[in-house]
């Protein structure tokens, strides 16, 4: 391989019957495909968790905890290894079931309980008045939840929640290791077969850059829309 770089290299038939630029393509559609999914999941499961580690039910702020411990102190990359090998053998339910499903849970699930952590922030930051105003107005617990504490919560964690946005962008990568044609994937194959890693990292690097910007700007855009004047730094 020589010094120079060959940005042709895109354009050459991978043997298949496609180049590399629409395998490159194909792959940031995957890794864009696992990081939606799997934030989904996140912020569903994570919001729930964080909801109960902050009721007055001792239970459920039980069953809150152990799911943020469980999932936040086991690294990522075996609890993808878990979902793909050990899981599936102890529920045979989910033997069959694609590993870019397995590994859209087991991404949510981890990014969950850094989610539930923030969420559990943001509604002990709001004035304890707030939810016994909720209830003395009548409304259930759960309304409270949903009508009072959430609506406010939600404004100060956006911040937080953009950080991990952007690294379920960045961790999707650890889908290579169960065989999801991502871009990581793309790369290491792509990098072996044509000896050109400069230029096949560099665009894969960009990929992920632009990936993560864009949701960086749509969570910047939502939180500007979603401020109240005057209240938890919004504009005046």
């Amino acid at each position: 391989m020589g010094s120079k770089w060959d940005w042709q290299v895109f354009l050459q038939d991978t043997g298949g019957g496609q180049t590399y630029l629409r395998w490159l393509m194909s792959a940031w559609g995957w890794t864009l495909s696992v990081a939606v999914c799997a934030l989904v999941v996140a912020l569903l499961v994570g919001s729930l968790m964080g909801i109960l580690r902050t009721t007055p039910n001792k239970w459920l702020v039980l069953i809150g905890n152990a799911w943020t411990e469980l999932f936040r102190n086991i690294p990522l990359l075996v609890q993808i290894f878990l979902w793909y090998h050990v899981i599936p053998s102890i529920f045979l339910v989910l033997r069959g079931v694609p590993s870019f499903v397995l590994v859209v849970f087991a991404l949510g699930f981890f990014t969950s309980a850094r989610i539930a952590e923030q969420v559990k922030a943001g509604i002990e930051a709001l004035p304890k008045g707030q939810r016994y105003a909720g209830l003395a107005m009548g409304l259930t617990l759960p309304q409270t939840y949903r009508y009072v504490l959430l609506p406010m919560a939600f404004r100060i964690v956006i911040p937080p929640l953009t950080s991990e946005s952007m690294n379920i962008v960045k961790n999707s990568s650890v889908a290579f290791a169960v065989s999801i044609a991502e871009l990581t994937m793309f790369a290491m194959q792509a990098g072996e077969e044509t000896s050109r890693n400069i230029e096949i990292y560099l665009a894969v690097s960009v990929l992920y850059f632009i990936s993560a910007f864009t949701v960086n700007r749509i969570a910047l855009f939502i939180e500007n829309r979603v401020q109240v004047p005057g209240v938890l730094g919004g504009a005046k």
